[in-house]
């Protein structure tokens, strides 16, 4: 066998199929996996049932892939290089639904996860993967276990289900190890977190990281007040709530965007609570000209239009064409005309007009630790040495979104990161080499407190026309 899936043929429609395509595109693309899942489903027909089992599949495979491959490795005797990448993902797959997924017999799991080799040419492969997967389904019982341990796998709920032998690391003999097979994390990164923040926290985090991420709304105060977009939801048999943000709903249970009331009206979009305290930090008001550097996909832009009123002009800014795309549809969706986009090419070193901007947006690219359940994927693509490169953007990005702002104007830094390289030590980094910035405002968002993890910090360029530069915001705000 070969690890290579380019002469792979179509799969046949199914949610299984869809959702093998899904994490194969993982390998092959840099893009998250929710767009490459949207861009799939729009591909197929299938049924609401099955497009919703096709994106628990994706991001539960994605989300507990170190547990499914601490279970897999030690019933397949060839080395895992030596397995072809389709075939490891079915493994995954048909694990996931045998381990994780209560709600589907087992013979299901592992007979449509079997029909898979059928459907995609490699008939020869349904041997092991009925073999190594009926080997798993022997070591699943149905018995919960109160705490965690080599023979238990942490559940979505919080409760633990016993396995007929222990497989994962001894949790006394090596915690971080049983915490990265059990709660699907990096061991680099679980070290990292515990030298920094201790194990208790470590496991904290690891147990909201293995849960799907909570389903916000941002109300779009243009098209409809939250309290009645409370109303409707709740009216529709969704239980909503008001969150801490003023235009923020939180549901309870994760349902299709599309299938929402109100989401062609363009009465909400969908963002975080943590990221849409990054738009009102900023505080742009009615009139402002506005600079957001890093737009896409364009979450912030729109809160920032929202937050003005629709009054004012907002200049987006990214390097993909593609991406600047989706912030058009959604300011068509949303009804906002205050946005323009433009590409950056950032090999033409191109730029933008100097102190020229009232207020300006910078969320830069950066390492994704606070967002790892939204974006599962990110734990797996990240790498020790990706902190370092990433820092250098960051550090580059903010002196360039310092050089855009008027004197007097504000510059918001922020990250989805909860690594201190990549937030608190970039801001130090630009105010000792900028003496004319001060740091008015900053904030710390830990993950499942109740929402993402991020990091914001706002910034004032100071005004050499006063007579002495305001003093009394430079201290930070830490929450």
């Amino acid at each position: 066998m070969t690890r290579s899936a380019r002469q792979r043929p179509a799969l046949p429609v199914t949610a299984r199929s869809v959702a093998l395509q899904v994490l194969l595109d993982c390998h092959r693309h840099t893009a998250f996996a929710q767009e490459l899942l949207d861009h799939q489903l729009h591909q197929v027909a299938l049924s609401p049932a099955d497009r919703r089992l096709t994106t628990q599949l994706v991001y539960g495979v994605l989300r507990r892939r170190g547990t499914l491959d601490a279970l897999l490795q030690p019933l397949i005797r060839r080395p895992m290089a030596q397995v072809e990448i389709w075939l490891w993902e079915a493994l995954r797959l048909g694990a996931y639904q045998l381990v994780l997924l209560t709600h589907i017999p087992p013979h299901a799991a592992l007979n449509e996860t079997v029909e898979l080799a059928n459907q995609i040419g490699r008939d020869s492969a349904k041997g092991f993967l009925n073999g190594v997967l009926r080997a798993l389904a022997r070591l699943i019982t149905d018995d919960r276990a109160p705490v965690g341990g080599a023979d238990a796998i942490p559940l979505e709920d919080g409760g633990f289900r016993r396995l007929a032998q222990p497989i994962l690391p001894d949790p006394h003999d090596d915690p971080l190890g049983y915490l990265g097979a059990a709660y699907s994390l990096p061991r680099w990164l679980l070290e990292r977190w515990n030298d920094r923040r201790g194990i208790d926290e470590c496991q904290r985090l690891g147990a909201w990281y293995l849960r799907p991420a909570p389903l916000w709304l941002r109300s779009n105060p243009l098209r409809i007040e939250r309290a009645q977009l409370l109303h409707v939801l709740n009216e529709a048999g969704l239980a909503a709530q008001p969150g801490t943000h003023p235009q923020s709903v939180r549901l309870q249970d994760s349902i299709p965007v599309r299938e929402l009331p109100g989401f062609a009206e363009g009465w909400f979009t969908v963002q975080d609570e943590t990221a849409m305290q990054v738009a009102s930090a900023l505080a742009p008001t009615p009139g402002m000209k506005v600079l957001d550097l890093c737009a896409a996909p364009g979450g912030k832009t729109t809160h920032l239009a929202e937050l003005m009123g629709n009054k004012g002009s907002i200049l987006a800014c990214d390097v993909d064409d593609r991406r600047l795309r989706l912030i058009r549809d959604l300011t068509h969706r949303l009804g906002i005309s205050t946005i323009q986009t433009r590409r950056l090419h950032p090999q033409r070193g191109e730029e933008l007009p100097p102190h020229s901007f009232d207020a300006v947006l910078v969320d830069v690219p950066c390492s994704n630790t606070g967002v790892l359940a939204r974006r599962p994927e990110a734990r797996w693509r990240l790498k020790p040495t990706d902190l370092p490169h990433l820092v250098k953007l960051q550090k580059e990005l903010l002196h360039r979104a310092c050089a855009c702002v008027r004197p007097g104007g504000s510059v918001l830094y922020s990250t989805c990161s909860i690594e201190s390289e990549e937030n608190q030590e970039v801001v130090q980094s630009l105010l000792a080499e900028r003496s004319d910035f001060t740091l008015e405002a900053s904030a710390e968002s830990s993950p499942g407190l109740p929402a993402d993890g991020g990091f914001w910090a706002r910034l004032r360029r100071r005004n050499p026309l006063l007579v002495s530069p305001p003093t009394s915001h430079e201290a930070a705000v830490q929450v």
